[in-house]
């Protein structure tokens, strides 16, 4: 695998769509982008990589014109990117797909493309011609999708077809897709890979950022990879592996954790029937049944938004059922609340790390004892034991390598990877007889994940059940015992993981039952 600081060799008689040239920017003493030069070429599909804070936010966002770079510069079709202005990306030809859709829900189709393209003084919409010019894109790049209907009646799918045909109405001709796999079902990706290659078939150059290597060996024709702030490789992706990027990205070899078969113990968690409506009466959870043992992990599987985060808040004691038995380690759980549910030993690793996981602007050793500053080791009398507090977090930061970190770091200045560990390290330190991990690696890159991951399987060794909710099926494939699928708040029989494999993962996450699954062509 060839390592450079320069952009891998091309040929000199093609002019490259997008040249970023020298690109440094610097936040303080942290240099974000340090010298980056990079060439993206017609009709290619260049896959950007790196960790958690290698800087390719950062570099998509001079790109885009959010930030201005301190030194440097971009060319676009030949011609110098004004620096500082998104409006003059895109008037040179520039999209931007974000991972999380920016769509009016209660809007058309049709409304949320032309939002935004035409004069405030014009008398009226002229819908007609915006509608036919939609049908042709929409055509033309195997988009399909109906004009007038509402945002809100879309599938997850369906929504970032409209999100492309944003980019692509306003003349983009080199795409930059954010995670843009992340909430798609394995028939979805297939699918929307098809897409990418009609349109790189058809003149548009993509520049693709994604975790999910497999992914990226499937579509790219080139990958640069970012660590630190600086390009340390740019090769085409024929010369590349799985573990030789993985290696790139982290900088050393990276060994996947392995799933050992345990023998499963006694019952630790059981949900007979369970239900979960709204305030407003809708239903979130219907008829739930599940059964946890100790030494397993039990995969849940779905589309994002199909009770997942209903299922994680009422585990997590913010919710109460309305319906249904919930038992943990044998008892009935008649009362429910987040402290009620930690006392019954169930541990949480909450969804969004920033928002419920951590306070972000209190100190590291603050958050590791924000769920049991009550205890006799960490208070007396209501007064907080600050040496114990510290002592306790100096030894956290050293067993679960919480990098870039002492006691006193304000936790908001951690890496993703870093910032999970302070939330593994509050959980697992008080051996939990019940792990809920939501969506633990989310974000991460693979070094961090592999991290994560290591670490559930050895609280799971240790006697700990772990429900594990992920979107990354290659993640629940890898981890799981078993995998159940979560539809419109109902929850599908979990079957032995050897039984299961994306094809039918992926139908099932589409409302399939297991048995249409599995005999589907």
């Amino acid at each position: 695998m060839p390592e450079a600081q320069q952009p891998a060799a091309v040929d000199a008689g093609v002019q490259p769509v997008l040249r970023l040239s020298g690109i440094t920017k610097r936040f303080g003493a942290l240099t974000a982008n340090d010298v980056i030069s990079l060439q993206l070429q017609p009709g290619e599909i260049l896959a950007l990589l790196g960790e958690n804070g290698a800087g390719k936010t950062t570099l998509m966002s001079i790109l885009f014109g959010h930030y201005v770079a301190d030194e440097g510069g971009i060319e676009a079709f030949g011609a110098p990117l004004p620096a500082g202005s998104p409006k003059a990306a895109i008037s040179a030809g520039i999209g931007m797909v974000h991972q999380h859709f920016t769509l009016g829900e209660n809007l058309s189709v049709l409304d949320n493309i032309v939002l935004g393209t035409e004069a405030l003084w014009s008398l009226g919409q002229n819908s007609g011609a915006a509608k036919r010019k939609i049908e042709t894109l929409a055509e033309r790049f195997g988009l399909d999708i109906e004009a007038q209907r509402l945002v809100r009646d879309l599938s997850v799918g369906e929504r970032q077809r409209v999100e492309i045909l944003k980019a692509l109405y306003r003349g983009a001709r080199i795409l930059i897709l954010d995670e843009p796999t992340a909430v798609l079902t394995p028939q979805e990706v297939e699918s929307f890979f098809a897409t990418l290659k009609a349109m790189v078939a058809d003149g548009l150059s993509i520049i693709f950022i994604s975790h999910k290597l497999n992914e990226v060996m499937a579509i790219a024709d080139r990958v640069a990879v970012l660590r630190q702030g600086s390009l340390v490789a740019d090769f085409p992706i024929a010369e590349a592996s799985r573990e030789s990027l993985a290696e790139a990205m982290v900088g050393r070899a990276v060994a996947l954790p392995e799933r050992n078969a345990l023998a499963p113990g006694a019952t630790v968690l059981a949900m007979r029937n369970l239900s979960l409506r709204n305030g407003d009466g809708q239903t979130l959870l219907k008829n739930v049944t599940l059964t946890l043992r100790a030494r397993e992990v039990l995969g849940i599987a779905g589309v994002s938004g199909n009770g997942q985060g209903a299922l994680a808040d009422l585990l997590s004691g913010l919710v109460t059922p309305d319906e249904g038995d919930l038992e943990v380690l044998g008892e009935a759980v008649t009362r429910v609340s987040p402290a009620a549910m930690l006392a019954r030993g169930i541990g949480r690793v909450p969804e969004d790390r920033h928002a419920t996981g951590v306070i972000g602007d209190f100190a590291v050793e603050e958050n590791l004892v924000l769920e049991v500053y009550g205890d006799s080791r960490f208070s007396r009398l209501g007064f907080l034991k600050g040496t114990a507090i510290r002592r306790n977090a100096e030894t956290l930061i050293e067993d679960f390598d919480i990098r870039g970190a002492d006691p006193q770091t304000t936790t908001r200045s951690l890496s993703g990877g870093n910032m999970q560990k302070v939330i593994l390290a509050r959980v697992l330190t008080e051996k939990p007889k019940v792990i809920l991990a939501n969506q633990p690696t989310r974000g991460l890159d693979v070094g961090a994940a592999a991290t994560m991951q290591r670490l559930l399987f050895e609280a799971c060794a240790g006697g700990a059940g772990v429900i594990l909710i992920s979107e990354d099926l290659e993640e629940l494939l890898q981890m799981s015992d078993r995998v159940a699928v979560l539809y419109q708040g109902q929850l599908s029989q979990a079957m032995p993981v050897e039984d299961a494999d994306l094809r039918t993962l992926g139908l099932m996450m589409a409302g399939h039952s297991p048995a249409e699954a599995i005999d589907a062509p």
